[in-house]
């Protein structure tokens, strides 16, 4: 009789393959050959290990949670979290501060008595059976056997290393953002496009002045620093105009982005206000977008009722993003003209130059094997709606359908 380890083994890869009748086979052999508690603790243990693997792998707690979510469904979602929290119980070396706030935002913590009863425990919390609860277990730990490695952007748990520098340093820098954010609250809530793009431009600029000055401090101050990542999501629909959106909001603030389609995310790097800046914009922006396109389309409607919506819909959020960079990357410029000429060129621009030369050094050693994936705009009635949304200012009726527009990618 196999024990409780070949069972999970068999049951596991059985749900990574293509056949529904095997899978189901190893599953009620897994629920008949195996005690319960016994199988229910050797399966969470086994999640934890794979976990932890991926960890080492690149994986962050966000991220798994957010790939959980993206394939099997925010049931396994709620399971993958817990065993984030079980993986950080037994962590015995040092976590970095960065991993509990992810875990704390997930909300991860475990709650049940004893790893022999988490299974029926979370069944009773879902409304399952034990073979659906098991089924999704399986599904879980067959997932994450799947995922493959991807960039470690911070040290994960068990490596100790210095404190990484805050993001956002000191009272000035929270006062900044809280500005920043007030602003982009208001872009979002306006139903007046030019109102919006203007107050996303003075936003940008605060930010851009912001990064000038971390720049200048960290020159002056000789510190070892080095760029770091983020993660955004850019899941369907439309995942390729969201990646656009990342990238353009990226280059205006001196980041580099690199986009996931099968994983779901675009990876930003960069230094740590810049980051907290793209973070920001484009979930901002997003909104914007998203919200302008539905108006946009309300309106087409009215005219072209009947005409399919997908490629209208795409062409808007691509243009939008075109021309939401162009605004934004204008807004950097002029920042950093007034800046170099208070500090003085000799100083600010040698400083700025090595870091976007830091940011890519960076880009090279963790994406060598990048390459670029072609957006194409297909609908000219969408392109042209989208980049007057973006800039209404200077409507231009007579703007053609645009150029194929390339994203930075990853190849597998």
């Amino acid at each position: 009789m196999p024990d409780t380890e070949e069972l999970i083994t068999d049951a596991v890869a059985a749900a990574r393959g293509t056949d529904v009748r095997l899978a189901e086979r190893q599953l009620d052999r897994l629920v008949v050959g195996t005690g319960a508690p016994d199988a229910d603790a050797v399966l969470l243990r086994r999640l934890v290990r794979r976990f932890g693997l991926l960890a080492a792998r690149g994986w962050q707690p966000v991220d798994l949670a957010r790939i959980a979510a993206r394939r099997l469904g925010a049931r396994p979602a709620r399971l993958a979290v817990d065993v984030l929290a079980a993986h950080r119980r037994d962590q015995t070396g040092p976590v970095p501060g960065w991993w509990d706030a992810q875990l704390a935002e997930l909300g991860a913590r475990v709650w049940w008595p004893e790893d022999g009863r988490y299974l029926p425990d979370w069944a009773g919390r879902e409304g399952l059976d034990r073979i659906t609860a098991l089924r999704e277990a399986v599904d879980v730990l067959a997932m994450a056997e799947g995922l493959p490695p991807i960039a470690v952007l911070r040290p994960p748990p068990g490596v100790a290393t210095a404190p990484a520098p805050a993001r956002g340093r000191g009272d000035a820098a929270s006062r900044m953002l809280e500005r920043v954010r007030a602003l982009l609250a208001k872009a979002e809530s306006t139903t007046f496009p030019a109102e919006a793009e203007a107050l996303t431009g003075k936003a940008q600029e605060l930010i851009a002045r912001h990064s000038v000055d971390q720049a200048l401090l960290a020159a002056d101050g000789n510190r070892d620093d080095l760029p770091g990542g983020v993660r955004l999501s850019t899941d369907p629909p439309y995942a390729g105009a969201k990646a656009l959106l990342v990238q353009e909001v990226a280059a205006a603030n001196r980041c580099e982005a690199v986009w996931s389609d099968d994983l779901g995310f675009t990876t930003v790097l960069g230094w740590p206000a810049d980051l907290e800046a793209v973070e920001l914009l484009y979930t901002s922006l997003l909104v914007q977008a998203t919200a302008a396109m539905l108006r946009g389309r309300g309106e087409r409607r009215t005219h072209t009722a009947g005409r399919r919506t997908r490629g209208y819909d795409e062409s808007f959020l691509n243009a939008f993003a075109l021309r939401i960079g162009e605004r934004l990357r204008a807004a950097t410029e002029d920042s950093d003209r007034r800046a170099a000429e208070t500090a003085g060129p000799d100083r600010l621009l040698p400083v700025l130059a090595a870091r976007s030369e830091a940011v890519r050094e960076r880009l090279d050693t963790l994406f060598p094997g990048v390459t670029r994936h072609r957006l194409t705009v297909r609908d000219a009635e969408g392109w042209n709606s989208g980049t007057s949304a973006a800039d209404r200012a200077s409507l231009d009726p007579g703007r053609p359908a645009g150029p194929t527009r390339q994203v930075r990618g990853r190849r597998r």
